[in-house]
Protein backbone atom coordinates (compact mmCIF):
# COMPACT_ATOMS: atom_id res chain seq x y z
CA UNK A 1 0.00 0.00 0.00
CA UNK A 2 1.60 3.39 -0.99
CA UNK A 3 0.01 6.76 0.48
CA UNK A 4 1.11 9.99 -0.64
CA UNK A 5 0.68 13.35 1.29
CA UNK A 6 1.68 16.89 0.07
CA UNK A 7 1.32 20.03 2.60
CA UNK A 8 1.73 22.62 -0.39
CA UNK A 9 -1.05 23.86 -1.99
CA UNK A 10 -1.49 22.49 -5.95
CA UNK A 11 -0.81 26.01 -7.26
CA UNK A 12 1.75 26.77 -4.80
CA UNK A 13 4.53 24.18 -6.65
CA UNK A 14 7.13 25.11 -9.08
CA UNK A 15 6.07 23.66 -12.53
CA UNK A 16 9.31 20.96 -12.47
CA UNK A 17 8.26 19.65 -9.19
CA UNK A 18 4.16 19.60 -9.77
CA UNK A 19 5.23 17.67 -13.12
CA UNK A 20 7.46 15.11 -10.90
CA UNK A 21 4.55 14.93 -8.30
CA UNK A 22 2.00 14.47 -10.48
CA UNK A 23 3.57 11.34 -12.04
CA UNK A 24 3.86 10.04 -8.79
CA UNK A 25 0.60 10.12 -7.53
CA UNK A 26 -0.65 7.93 -10.52
CA UNK A 27 1.14 5.41 -8.99
CA UNK A 28 -0.08 5.82 -5.05
CA UNK A 29 -3.46 4.13 -3.48
CA UNK A 30 -4.32 7.63 -2.10
CA UNK A 31 -3.07 11.03 -1.84
CA UNK A 32 -3.61 13.06 0.88
CA UNK A 33 -3.60 16.56 0.82
CA UNK A 34 -4.04 18.93 4.20
CA UNK A 35 -7.09 20.85 3.36
CA UNK A 36 -10.04 20.38 1.39
CA UNK A 37 -9.86 22.78 -1.41
CA UNK A 38 -6.50 21.53 -2.29
CA UNK A 39 -8.01 18.04 -2.68
CA UNK A 40 -10.79 19.71 -5.00
CA UNK A 41 -7.58 21.58 -7.04
CA UNK A 42 -5.73 18.17 -7.42
CA UNK A 43 -8.56 16.27 -8.52
CA UNK A 44 -9.45 18.74 -10.81
CA UNK A 45 -5.99 18.90 -12.83
CA UNK A 46 -5.78 15.28 -12.19
CA UNK A 47 -8.95 13.55 -13.56
CA UNK A 48 -9.08 10.19 -14.70
CA UNK A 49 -6.73 8.72 -11.94
CA UNK A 50 -7.44 5.69 -10.74
CA UNK A 51 -5.93 7.42 -7.57
CA UNK A 52 -7.98 8.02 -4.20
CA UNK A 53 -7.53 11.78 -3.84
CA UNK A 54 -8.73 13.09 -0.31
CA UNK A 55 -7.80 15.43 2.53
CA UNK A 56 -6.79 15.24 6.54
CA UNK A 57 -6.02 17.94 8.37
CA UNK A 58 -2.31 18.46 10.06
CA UNK A 59 -2.86 17.36 13.82
CA UNK A 60 -2.20 19.83 16.34
CA UNK A 61 -1.17 18.55 19.73
CA UNK A 62 -2.22 19.98 22.60
CA UNK A 63 0.31 22.15 24.46
CA UNK A 64 1.59 21.96 27.94
CA UNK A 65 1.96 25.70 28.51
CA UNK A 66 -1.03 27.41 30.44
CA UNK A 67 -3.44 29.32 28.16
CA UNK A 68 -3.43 32.77 27.88
CA UNK A 69 -5.76 35.25 29.99
CA UNK A 70 -6.13 37.58 27.67
CA UNK A 71 -4.65 40.69 29.57
CA UNK A 72 -1.96 41.68 27.41
CA UNK A 73 -2.50 44.41 25.38
CA UNK A 74 -0.37 42.33 22.76
CA UNK A 75 -1.01 41.15 19.01
CA UNK A 76 1.25 38.11 17.95
CA UNK A 77 2.36 36.64 14.77
CA UNK A 78 4.52 33.91 13.95
CA UNK A 79 6.04 32.05 10.55
CA UNK A 80 8.81 32.76 8.04
CA UNK A 81 9.56 36.20 6.89
CA UNK A 82 8.47 35.57 3.56
CA UNK A 83 6.74 38.01 0.91
CA UNK A 84 3.83 35.57 1.12
CA UNK A 85 3.43 36.43 4.88
CA UNK A 86 2.66 39.63 3.72
CA UNK A 87 3.90 40.78 7.23
CA UNK A 88 4.53 44.24 5.74
CA UNK A 89 0.55 43.95 5.64
CA UNK A 90 0.17 43.15 9.04
CA UNK A 91 2.97 46.84 10.14
CA UNK A 92 0.91 48.96 8.08
CA UNK A 93 -2.65 47.25 9.35
CA UNK A 94 -1.09 47.97 12.56
CA UNK A 95 -0.10 51.22 12.52
CA UNK A 96 -3.98 52.00 12.56
CA UNK A 97 -4.36 49.98 15.17
CA UNK A 98 -2.00 52.28 16.97
CA UNK A 99 -3.40 55.75 15.95
CA UNK A 100 -6.74 54.63 17.80
CA UNK A 101 -5.00 52.54 20.85
CA UNK A 102 -1.36 53.38 21.63
CA UNK A 103 -1.03 51.28 24.82
CA UNK A 104 -1.25 48.06 21.92
CA UNK A 105 2.06 46.35 20.86
CA UNK A 106 2.52 44.05 17.77
CA UNK A 107 5.40 41.01 18.06
CA UNK A 108 6.59 38.95 14.64
CA UNK A 109 8.27 35.65 15.35
CA UNK A 110 10.55 34.38 12.54
CA UNK A 111 13.44 34.73 11.08
CA UNK A 112 13.58 34.93 6.89
CA UNK A 113 14.27 37.52 3.96
CA UNK A 114 11.68 39.90 4.31
CA UNK A 115 13.45 41.10 7.88
CA UNK A 116 15.16 43.79 6.45
CA UNK A 117 12.11 45.19 4.56
CA UNK A 118 9.75 45.03 7.71
CA UNK A 119 12.51 46.48 9.60
CA UNK A 120 12.60 49.48 7.29
CA UNK A 121 8.46 49.71 7.51
CA UNK A 122 8.43 50.06 11.54
CA UNK A 123 10.85 52.36 11.13
CA UNK A 124 9.12 55.02 8.03
CA UNK A 125 6.20 54.22 9.99
CA UNK A 126 7.10 55.19 13.46
CA UNK A 127 5.77 51.98 15.10
CA UNK A 128 9.50 51.47 17.24
CA UNK A 129 8.01 51.57 20.38
CA UNK A 130 4.88 49.33 19.21
CA UNK A 131 5.74 46.50 16.37
CA UNK A 132 8.87 44.29 17.32
CA UNK A 133 10.74 41.39 15.31
CA UNK A 134 11.29 38.76 17.56
CA UNK A 135 13.64 36.73 15.55
CA UNK A 136 12.60 32.67 15.92
CA UNK A 137 11.74 30.91 18.83
CA UNK A 138 12.20 27.15 19.43
CA UNK A 139 8.51 26.74 21.93
CA UNK A 140 5.91 29.27 20.58
CA UNK A 141 3.02 27.98 22.89
CA UNK A 142 4.46 30.02 25.57
CA UNK A 143 4.90 32.99 23.43
CA UNK A 144 0.86 32.58 21.93
CA UNK A 145 -0.08 32.04 25.87
CA UNK A 146 1.18 35.95 26.05
CA UNK A 147 -1.27 37.37 23.66
CA UNK A 148 -4.49 38.64 23.21
CA UNK A 149 -4.80 38.60 19.71
CA UNK A 150 -3.45 36.38 17.08
CA UNK A 151 -2.80 37.94 13.30
CA UNK A 152 -1.64 35.92 10.39
CA UNK A 153 -1.66 38.54 7.15
CA UNK A 154 -1.07 35.69 4.31
CA UNK A 155 -1.74 35.36 0.72
CA UNK A 156 -2.17 31.82 0.99
CA UNK A 157 -1.45 29.36 3.13
CA UNK A 158 -1.57 25.35 2.93
CA UNK A 159 -3.04 24.87 6.41
CA UNK A 160 -2.39 27.00 9.13
CA UNK A 161 -0.48 25.72 11.68
CA UNK A 162 0.01 28.87 13.79
CA UNK A 163 -3.90 29.37 13.95
CA UNK A 164 -4.17 26.37 15.38
CA UNK A 165 -1.40 26.73 18.07
CA UNK A 166 -2.70 30.17 18.85
CA UNK A 167 -6.31 28.29 19.16
CA UNK A 168 -4.97 25.86 21.89
CA UNK A 169 -3.51 28.78 23.77
CA UNK A 170 -7.64 30.73 23.51
CA UNK A 171 -6.24 33.40 22.01
CA UNK A 172 -8.77 34.58 18.81
CA UNK A 173 -7.29 34.91 15.33
CA UNK A 174 -7.69 37.87 12.86
CA UNK A 175 -6.71 35.99 9.78
CA UNK A 176 -7.00 36.97 5.96
CA UNK A 177 -9.62 34.24 4.23
CA UNK A 178 -7.12 33.34 1.61
CA UNK A 179 -6.40 30.04 0.06
CA UNK A 180 -6.59 27.48 1.52
CA UNK A 181 -6.47 26.70 4.73
CA UNK A 182 -7.98 29.95 7.33
CA UNK A 183 -11.67 29.23 5.74
CA UNK A 184 -11.24 25.85 6.50
CA UNK A 185 -10.11 26.07 10.12
CA UNK A 186 -11.70 29.24 11.38
CA UNK A 187 -15.72 29.78 11.50
CA UNK A 188 -15.73 33.44 10.80
CA UNK A 189 -17.40 35.75 14.38
CA UNK A 190 -18.03 31.86 15.63
CA UNK A 191 -14.21 30.72 16.51
CA UNK A 192 -11.88 33.73 14.88
CA UNK A 193 -12.43 36.52 12.18
CA UNK A 194 -11.70 36.49 8.73
CA UNK A 195 -11.01 39.67 6.85
CA UNK A 196 -10.45 40.17 2.80
CA UNK A 197 -6.70 39.16 1.44
CA UNK A 198 -4.13 42.24 1.04
CA UNK A 199 -6.57 44.78 2.65
CA UNK A 200 -4.69 46.76 5.29
CA UNK A 201 -7.98 48.70 6.37
CA UNK A 202 -9.98 45.78 6.88
CA UNK A 203 -7.12 43.32 8.81
CA UNK A 204 -6.86 46.59 10.70
CA UNK A 205 -10.83 46.89 11.34
CA UNK A 206 -10.49 43.23 12.34
CA UNK A 207 -7.87 43.17 14.83
CA UNK A 208 -10.11 46.61 16.17
CA UNK A 209 -13.23 44.81 16.36
CA UNK A 210 -11.75 42.48 18.94
CA UNK A 211 -9.37 44.74 21.13
CA UNK A 212 -12.59 47.22 21.39
CA UNK A 213 -14.50 44.66 22.68
CA UNK A 214 -12.88 42.50 25.08
CA UNK A 215 -15.96 40.13 25.58
CA UNK A 216 -15.66 39.07 22.11
CA UNK A 217 -12.31 38.75 22.44
CA UNK A 218 -12.98 35.98 25.38
CA UNK A 219 -15.78 34.33 23.47
CA UNK A 220 -14.06 33.55 20.20
CA UNK A 221 -10.92 32.48 22.42
CA UNK A 222 -13.32 29.89 24.19
CA UNK A 223 -14.58 28.85 21.10
CA UNK A 224 -11.09 28.34 19.37
CA UNK A 225 -10.17 26.15 22.15
CA UNK A 226 -12.97 23.72 21.62
CA UNK A 227 -12.64 24.26 17.93
CA UNK A 228 -9.07 22.90 17.44
CA UNK A 229 -9.94 19.48 19.66
CA UNK A 230 -11.08 18.60 15.79
CA UNK A 231 -7.18 18.67 14.77
CA UNK A 232 -6.24 16.31 18.03
CA UNK A 233 -3.73 13.49 16.99
CA UNK A 234 -6.19 10.83 17.57
CA UNK A 235 -8.80 12.49 16.12
CA UNK A 236 -6.16 12.62 12.61
CA UNK A 237 -5.01 8.97 13.40
CA UNK A 238 -8.31 7.70 13.42
CA UNK A 239 -8.95 9.42 10.09
CA UNK A 240 -5.61 7.86 8.47
CA UNK A 241 -6.66 4.27 9.95
CA UNK A 242 -10.23 4.94 8.32
CA UNK A 243 -8.31 5.84 4.71
CA UNK A 244 -6.09 2.53 5.07
CA UNK A 245 -8.89 0.37 6.34
CA UNK A 246 -11.07 1.53 2.96
CA UNK A 247 -8.29 0.92 0.95
CA UNK A 248 -7.78 -2.69 2.29
CA UNK A 249 -11.28 -3.15 2.28
CA UNK A 250 -11.22 -2.28 -1.72
CA UNK A 251 -8.33 -4.50 -2.14
CA UNK A 252 -9.77 -7.66 -0.30
CA UNK A 253 -11.15 -10.33 -3.36
CA UNK A 254 -14.89 -11.07 -2.93
CA UNK A 255 -14.10 -14.72 -1.97
CA UNK A 256 -12.17 -13.99 0.69
CA UNK A 257 -14.66 -11.01 2.12
CA UNK A 258 -17.43 -14.06 1.75
CA UNK A 259 -15.15 -16.30 4.21
CA UNK A 260 -14.30 -13.31 6.71
CA UNK A 261 -18.03 -12.97 7.18
CA UNK A 262 -18.76 -16.62 7.36
CA UNK A 263 -15.87 -16.87 10.10
CA UNK A 264 -17.29 -14.73 12.34
CA UNK A 265 -21.01 -15.76 11.97
CA UNK A 266 -19.56 -19.30 12.90
CA UNK A 267 -17.70 -17.82 15.79
CA UNK A 268 -21.00 -15.64 16.93
CA UNK A 269 -23.15 -19.57 17.22
CA UNK A 270 -20.30 -21.05 19.20
CA UNK A 271 -20.93 -21.24 22.96
CA UNK A 272 -18.44 -18.80 24.79
CA UNK A 273 -16.69 -21.75 26.49
CA UNK A 274 -15.68 -23.47 23.46
CA UNK A 275 -13.75 -20.33 22.43
CA UNK A 276 -9.95 -21.02 22.65
CA UNK A 277 -8.33 -17.58 24.18
CA UNK A 278 -5.29 -15.83 22.85
CA UNK A 279 -3.08 -14.66 25.19
CA UNK A 280 0.70 -13.15 24.96
CA UNK A 281 1.37 -13.71 28.61
CA UNK A 282 4.51 -14.84 29.25
CA UNK A 283 5.44 -16.89 32.43
CA UNK A 284 6.23 -15.14 35.79
CA UNK A 285 9.78 -15.13 37.34
CA UNK A 286 10.44 -18.13 39.08
CA UNK A 287 12.10 -17.92 42.77
CA UNK A 288 15.34 -17.58 41.69
CA UNK A 289 14.53 -14.64 39.00
CA UNK A 290 12.68 -12.72 41.48
CA UNK A 291 15.67 -12.65 43.92
CA UNK A 292 17.84 -11.46 40.90
CA UNK A 293 15.57 -8.71 40.10
CA UNK A 294 15.15 -7.87 44.29
CA UNK A 295 19.20 -8.03 44.19
CA UNK A 296 19.20 -5.53 41.23
CA UNK A 297 16.42 -3.41 42.92
CA UNK A 298 18.60 -2.80 45.65
CA UNK A 299 21.86 -1.62 43.59
CA UNK A 300 20.32 0.33 41.81
CA UNK A 301 18.87 1.95 45.11
CA UNK A 302 22.44 2.30 46.48
CA UNK A 303 23.57 3.60 43.28
CA UNK A 304 21.72 6.69 42.45
CA UNK A 305 21.02 7.25 38.38
CA UNK A 306 23.37 9.91 36.35
CA UNK A 307 22.15 13.40 37.17
CA UNK A 308 20.24 14.89 34.05
CA UNK A 309 18.28 17.01 35.38
CA UNK A 310 15.66 19.21 33.52
CA UNK A 311 13.30 21.73 34.63
CA UNK A 312 9.91 23.61 33.72
CA UNK A 313 9.49 27.28 35.25
CA UNK A 314 7.30 29.76 35.13
CA UNK A 315 6.40 33.22 36.75
CA UNK A 316 3.40 34.51 38.33
CA UNK A 317 1.56 37.83 37.86
CA UNK A 318 3.57 39.03 41.88
CA UNK A 319 6.72 38.41 39.81
CA UNK A 320 7.44 35.01 41.60
CA UNK A 321 9.59 32.46 39.80
CA UNK A 322 8.29 28.65 40.36
CA UNK A 323 11.03 26.39 39.26
CA UNK A 324 9.60 22.54 38.68
CA UNK A 325 12.55 19.78 38.28
CA UNK A 326 11.24 16.71 36.25
CA UNK A 327 11.65 13.33 38.28
CA UNK A 328 12.71 11.78 35.67
CA UNK A 329 16.35 13.03 35.56
CA UNK A 330 17.24 13.51 39.37
CA UNK A 331 17.46 10.53 41.95
CA UNK A 332 19.22 10.03 45.18
CA UNK A 333 19.42 12.21 48.10
CA UNK A 334 20.46 15.84 49.77
CA UNK A 335 19.59 17.60 46.09
CA UNK A 336 19.60 21.48 46.19
CA UNK A 337 19.31 23.92 43.51
CA UNK A 338 22.68 25.90 43.20
CA UNK A 339 21.97 29.39 41.56
CA UNK A 340 25.49 30.90 40.25
CA UNK A 341 25.98 34.18 38.94
CA UNK A 342 28.52 34.17 36.20
CA UNK A 343 31.88 35.38 36.55
CA UNK A 344 31.60 35.99 39.91
CA UNK A 345 31.78 33.56 42.92
CA UNK A 346 27.75 34.62 44.44
CA UNK A 347 26.07 31.68 45.15
CA UNK A 348 22.25 31.17 46.01
CA UNK A 349 21.70 27.31 47.40
CA UNK A 350 18.24 26.05 48.28
CA UNK A 351 17.70 22.31 49.15
CA UNK A 352 15.12 20.40 47.15
CA UNK A 353 12.52 18.70 49.39
CA UNK A 354 11.02 15.19 48.09
CA UNK A 355 7.45 14.91 46.85
CA UNK A 356 4.89 12.44 48.69
CA UNK A 357 5.09 10.76 45.06
CA UNK A 358 8.43 10.42 43.93
CA UNK A 359 6.62 11.01 39.97
CA UNK A 360 6.12 14.03 40.67
CA UNK A 361 8.88 17.06 40.42
CA UNK A 362 10.63 19.15 42.90
CA UNK A 363 9.86 22.64 43.35
CA UNK A 364 10.73 25.78 44.43
CA UNK A 365 9.62 29.07 44.50
CA UNK A 366 11.77 32.08 44.21
CA UNK A 367 9.22 34.75 45.86
CA UNK A 368 10.34 38.61 45.34
CA UNK A 369 12.32 38.80 48.27
CA UNK A 370 14.40 35.41 47.84
CA UNK A 371 15.24 36.78 44.42
CA UNK A 372 17.09 39.95 45.54
CA UNK A 373 19.97 38.35 43.75
CA UNK A 374 22.64 40.85 42.47
CA UNK A 375 22.22 42.39 38.86
CA UNK A 376 23.45 39.86 36.46
CA UNK A 377 23.07 36.31 34.72
CA UNK A 378 22.25 33.66 37.23
CA UNK A 379 23.11 29.39 36.00
CA UNK A 380 21.00 27.23 37.77
CA UNK A 381 22.54 24.11 38.80
CA UNK A 382 21.15 20.86 41.04
CA UNK A 383 23.78 19.09 43.41
CA UNK A 384 23.54 16.01 45.22
CA UNK A 385 25.44 15.55 48.24
CA UNK A 386 25.41 12.14 47.88
CA UNK A 387 28.61 11.90 46.10
CA UNK A 388 28.82 15.54 45.63
CA UNK A 389 28.15 15.65 41.39
CA UNK A 390 26.95 19.01 39.97
CA UNK A 391 24.68 19.44 36.65
CA UNK A 392 23.05 22.59 35.40
CA UNK A 393 19.27 22.42 34.89
CA UNK A 394 18.07 22.23 31.30
CA UNK A 395 15.31 24.28 30.13
CA UNK A 396 11.75 22.76 29.75
CA UNK A 397 8.93 24.82 29.42
CA UNK A 398 9.87 28.49 30.84
CA UNK A 399 6.52 30.31 30.68
CA UNK A 400 7.10 33.98 31.11
CA UNK A 401 3.40 35.28 30.53
CA UNK A 402 3.53 36.73 34.44
CA UNK A 403 6.16 39.03 33.41
CA UNK A 404 3.62 41.28 31.03
CA UNK A 405 1.14 41.80 34.43
CA UNK A 406 3.99 42.27 37.11
CA UNK A 407 4.57 45.68 38.52
CA UNK A 408 7.86 46.42 40.31
CA UNK A 409 7.21 46.96 44.28
CA UNK A 410 6.29 50.38 45.25
CA UNK A 411 8.77 52.22 47.58
CA UNK A 412 11.30 49.62 47.38
CA UNK A 413 14.73 49.17 45.14
CA UNK A 414 13.63 47.70 41.66
CA UNK A 415 14.05 44.17 41.59
CA UNK A 416 13.45 42.22 38.00
CA UNK A 417 13.90 38.73 37.04
CA UNK A 418 13.49 37.18 34.16
CA UNK A 419 13.86 33.10 33.53
CA UNK A 420 14.92 32.03 30.24
CA UNK A 421 16.43 29.20 28.09
CA UNK A 422 20.01 29.75 27.33
CA UNK A 423 21.44 28.81 23.33
CA UNK A 424 22.74 26.08 24.51
CA UNK A 425 19.75 24.80 26.26
CA UNK A 426 20.26 26.07 29.98
CA UNK A 427 18.14 27.18 32.22
CA UNK A 428 18.67 30.54 33.45
CA UNK A 429 17.66 33.79 35.25
CA UNK A 430 18.32 37.50 34.07
CA UNK A 431 18.52 39.58 36.98
CA UNK A 432 17.88 43.54 37.41
CA UNK A 433 18.65 45.23 40.80
CA UNK A 434 18.58 48.94 41.25
CA UNK A 435 18.23 51.78 44.28
CA UNK A 436 16.82 53.40 41.53
CA UNK A 437 16.09 53.39 37.61
CA UNK A 438 14.89 55.20 35.12
CA UNK A 439 12.11 52.80 32.73
CA UNK A 440 12.35 54.07 29.30
CA UNK A 441 8.21 53.71 27.79
CA UNK A 442 8.67 55.55 24.82
CA UNK A 443 11.60 57.46 22.25
CA UNK A 444 9.90 59.44 19.56
CA UNK A 445 12.08 60.55 17.00
CA UNK A 446 11.11 63.84 15.09
CA UNK A 447 12.76 66.00 12.60
CA UNK A 448 16.56 66.93 13.81
CA UNK A 449 15.45 65.21 17.30
CA UNK A 450 15.71 62.88 19.37
CA UNK A 451 13.31 61.97 22.70
CA UNK A 452 13.31 60.42 25.79
CA UNK A 453 9.90 59.40 27.86
CA UNK A 454 10.46 57.32 30.84
CA UNK A 455 8.78 56.53 34.05
CA UNK A 456 11.41 57.18 37.49
CA UNK A 457 11.09 54.82 40.10
CA UNK A 458 12.66 55.24 43.46
CA UNK A 459 13.42 59.00 43.63
CA UNK A 460 11.03 62.31 42.93
CA UNK A 461 11.90 64.32 39.79
CA UNK A 462 12.92 68.26 41.21
CA UNK A 463 14.42 71.47 40.59
CA UNK A 464 17.30 71.01 38.25
CA UNK A 465 15.90 68.00 36.71
CA UNK A 466 17.85 66.93 33.12
CA UNK A 467 18.61 64.23 30.99
CA UNK A 468 22.33 63.88 30.81
CA UNK A 469 24.14 61.84 28.64
CA UNK A 470 28.15 60.67 29.46
CA UNK A 471 30.54 59.97 26.54
CA UNK A 472 32.36 56.86 26.39
CA UNK A 473 35.20 58.37 24.27
CA UNK A 474 38.02 60.61 24.62
CA UNK A 475 37.71 63.96 23.53
CA UNK A 476 33.60 64.04 23.34
CA UNK A 477 31.64 66.22 25.25
CA UNK A 478 28.95 64.49 27.25
CA UNK A 479 25.73 67.18 27.26
CA UNK A 480 22.50 67.67 29.51
CA UNK A 481 19.14 68.85 29.03
CA UNK A 482 16.47 69.69 30.70
CA UNK A 483 13.61 67.65 32.04
CA UNK A 484 10.09 67.83 31.86
CA UNK A 485 7.58 66.34 34.11
CA UNK A 486 4.70 64.67 32.36
CA UNK A 487 2.41 62.96 35.00
CA UNK A 488 4.14 62.38 38.39
CA UNK A 489 7.05 60.19 37.84
CA UNK A 490 6.60 59.87 34.35
CA UNK A 491 9.01 62.72 31.96
CA UNK A 492 10.07 63.56 29.09
CA UNK A 493 12.91 64.91 27.22
CA UNK A 494 14.02 66.13 24.00
CA UNK A 495 17.72 66.78 22.82
CA UNK A 496 17.71 69.26 19.36
CA UNK A 497 21.93 68.68 19.26
CA UNK A 498 24.46 66.99 20.17
CA UNK A 499 28.27 67.24 20.83
CA UNK A 500 30.61 67.21 18.00
CA UNK A 501 32.45 63.65 18.00
CA UNK A 502 36.26 64.13 18.50
CA UNK A 503 36.93 62.14 15.45
CA UNK A 504 36.02 59.69 12.81
CA UNK A 505 34.59 56.52 14.81
CA UNK A 506 31.24 56.53 16.31
CA UNK A 507 30.55 58.51 19.48
CA UNK A 508 28.52 56.94 22.12
CA UNK A 509 26.83 58.18 24.90
CA UNK A 510 25.61 56.19 27.84
CA UNK A 511 21.97 58.01 29.28
CA UNK A 512 20.85 59.14 32.71
CA UNK A 513 18.22 61.04 34.36
CA UNK A 514 19.67 63.50 37.01
CA UNK A 515 16.53 63.65 39.14
CA UNK A 516 17.26 66.87 41.18
CA UNK A 517 20.41 69.41 41.08
CA UNK A 518 23.40 67.39 42.48
CA UNK A 519 21.78 64.60 42.63
CA UNK A 520 23.41 61.12 41.70
CA UNK A 521 22.36 60.27 38.21
CA UNK A 522 20.35 57.65 37.90
CA UNK A 523 20.44 55.15 34.69
CA UNK A 524 17.73 54.83 31.68
CA UNK A 525 16.71 51.54 30.44
CA UNK A 526 14.19 49.00 30.18
CA UNK A 527 14.35 46.15 32.11
CA UNK A 528 10.87 45.08 32.46
CA UNK A 529 8.71 43.25 31.01
CA UNK A 530 9.89 39.60 29.85
CA UNK A 531 12.52 40.43 27.20
CA UNK A 532 16.06 39.22 28.32
CA UNK A 533 17.76 41.20 24.88
CA UNK A 534 16.20 44.31 24.28
CA UNK A 535 19.11 44.99 21.85
CA UNK A 536 18.07 42.59 19.50
CA UNK A 537 14.24 43.78 19.19
CA UNK A 538 13.68 47.44 20.18
CA UNK A 539 15.74 48.98 17.11
CA UNK A 540 15.74 52.46 15.64
CA UNK A 541 16.18 54.73 12.44
CA UNK A 542 19.12 57.03 12.81
CA UNK A 543 18.54 60.88 12.59
CA UNK A 544 20.31 63.82 11.00
CA UNK A 545 21.04 65.94 14.16
CA UNK A 546 22.59 69.24 14.38
CA UNK A 547 26.21 69.28 16.47
CA UNK A 548 26.96 72.08 18.79
CA UNK A 549 30.15 73.32 16.17
CA UNK A 550 27.52 73.37 13.42
CA UNK A 551 27.91 70.32 12.17
CA UNK A 552 25.66 67.13 11.66
CA UNK A 553 25.71 63.37 12.56
CA UNK A 554 22.98 60.78 12.15
CA UNK A 555 22.02 59.88 15.79
CA UNK A 556 20.06 56.53 17.27
CA UNK A 557 19.33 55.53 20.08
CA UNK A 558 20.23 51.75 21.02
CA UNK A 559 20.04 49.67 24.04
CA UNK A 560 22.97 47.91 25.48
CA UNK A 561 23.86 44.43 26.46
CA UNK A 562 22.48 45.34 30.07
CA UNK A 563 19.01 47.07 28.47
CA UNK A 564 20.42 50.40 28.99
CA UNK A 565 19.66 52.95 27.56
CA UNK A 566 22.17 54.89 24.93
CA UNK A 567 22.84 56.85 22.04
CA UNK A 568 25.52 56.75 19.19
CA UNK A 569 26.58 59.21 16.85
CA UNK A 570 28.22 59.15 13.39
Amino acid sequence: MRIGQEHLSYDNHVPGVRTAQNEAIRHLNAFVTVSTQDADDHRRHLSGLRTRITDIANAAPRPKAEPSDLRAPLVIAAGRLMPVKRYDLLVEAFAKVVAVHPEWRLRIYGQGPERTNLRAAIDTLGLNDHAFLMGPHATMETEWAKASVAAVSSEWESFGMTILEAMHAGVPVVATDCPHGPGEIITDGSDGLLVPSGDPDALAAGLLKLIEDPDQMRRLGAAARSTVQRFAPSAIALQYEQLIGEILEARTPVTLKITRRARRAIGALLPRASRVPRTNETPGPGPKDATSSLTGELARDAKPRPLRPMSDCRVDTEGSVRISVRASGVSGEGLTLVLRRRHNDDELRIPLESPSDTKDPRTVTLTRDRLSLAEGRWDLHIERSQDGIRRRLKAGLVEQRGLLSATPTAGEPVTWSIPYTTKDGYLALRTFHRAAHGEVTALPAGDGSLTVEAFVHGVVLGEGAALVGVSRGEGTEGFETPVAAVDGPLFRARLMSLPSPAGPDKALWDLFLRPVQGAEPVRLGRLLGDIVDRKETDKYPAVTMATSTGGSVAARFFFTVTNDLSISAS
